[in-house]
């Protein structure tokens, strides 16, 4: 199956390629314009842009929006994850004001929306992904990207984490397949593609 890839992003496009073993899957070109993540949800945010490259191409489109919640700051930075410390900032802004604002071993959620849009079947699906975890205290990790140096997630090969045996690892520390096996984006490519094979 080819997809279009609603982002102008090639590092985004390379796990989604990882993702969706046996797609073939292309990135929006430069001259068709998104809009602005401005949804109060992930999926309106995602919706949005599948829509808009669904229509301007008249291609089957997919797009994702995703972020990370943090309980002990009610749920921020949610949706606005990518600019949390400020418009055009770098990943690296955005991790160290998480980090100045909430405290370590408290409660994250990163959260993921993926929606597909068919525009000649007239067929739109949202599709969820969530990856639970705790704030480390400092970052590590030169793997992933975002948040991903201090978040350590609670799903391990092992099992979970106990009071005995915390997560030691972040994200960023993970290997490709560690990291797609229990991430948020993992989890709703995951539940595209048993969709996929359902239909």
């Amino acid at each position: 199956m080819r997809l279009l890839l609603a982002t102008h992003n090639e590092h985004k496009r390379r796990e989604f390629v990882r993702l969706l073993d046996g797609c073939e899957v292309e990135i929006l070109s430069m001259d068709v314009a998104l809009p602005p993540e401005e949804g109060e949800t992930f999926a309106k945010n995602a919706l949005g842009k599948a829509r808009a490259a669904a229509e301007a191409t008249g291609r089957v489109s997919i797009a994702d929006d995703s972020g990370i919640e943090a309980a002990a700051l009610g749920g921020a930075p949610g949706v606005r994850s990518a600019r949390y410390a400020g418009e055009h900032v770098s990943d690296e802004e955005n991790l160290a004001k998480l980090l100045r604002e909430a405290p370590a071993g408290s409660a994250l959620e990163y959260v993921c929306a993926l929606v597909y849009v068919d525009p000649q079947a007239g067929v739109e699906r949202v599709f969820e992904g969530r990856c639970a975890g705790r704030l480390a205290a400092e970052p590590r990790g030169a793997g992933g990207f975002g948040y991903d140096p201090a978040f350590l997630p609670d799903d391990r090969d092992w099992g979970p984490p106990t009071p005995e045996s915390p997560p030691t690892l972040t994200m960023a520390e993970l290997s490709d397949e560690q990291k797609d096996a229990i991430s948020h984006r993992g989890r709703a490519v995951r539940a595209l593609l048993t969709w996929f094979k359902e239909g």
